[in-house]
């Protein structure tokens, strides 16, 4: 199921996080193409606290990805193939050059507002899933 497109002009799916036997539904922009992967969530002041970004990657690869230009504190949510969550680096640091790296090979990256997998208590291991 696509929604309507983002401000951004990005398609826009639902995408769920299952933990601890809880699902944490939320709706997502897709980040496809070279271009809209390099712009990702830059220059954005805010981000309501049910939406996030995803960054698909066929075949998967280890991926490194930087906070330039990106205004508000993100959690990256590196995603395995197969959906499990991987690694999650928490709060990355706005206007960071720092790359962040995966970890290992990856299907996705979701990007979240900072700390927002802490709060509801997703972990390395839960799954995610969405319209691949």
């Amino acid at each position: 199921m696509t929604l309507e497109r983002s401000p951004a002009g990005l398609e826009q799916i639902p995408l769920t996080i299952t933990s601890s036997g809880k699902t944490h539904r939320f709706t997502v922009e897709v980040a496809r193409t070279g271009p809209e992967q390099e712009t990702g969530l830059m220059n954005r002041p805010s981000m309501d606290p049910d939406h996030g970004m995803i960054f698909p990657y066929a075949p998967g690869r280890g991926v490194a990805f930087w906070m330039k230009n990106t205004m508000i504190p993100l959690d990256m949510i590196f995603i395995a193939p197969g959906g499990k969550i991987l690694r999650i680096e928490d709060s990355a640091v706005p206007y960071s050059l720092d790359p962040v790296p995966s970890g290992g090979d990856v299907e996705a990256v979701l990007e979240l507002n900072g700390g927002r997998a802490a709060s509801l208590g997703i972990r390395h291991g839960d799954q995610v899933d969405w319209k691949r």
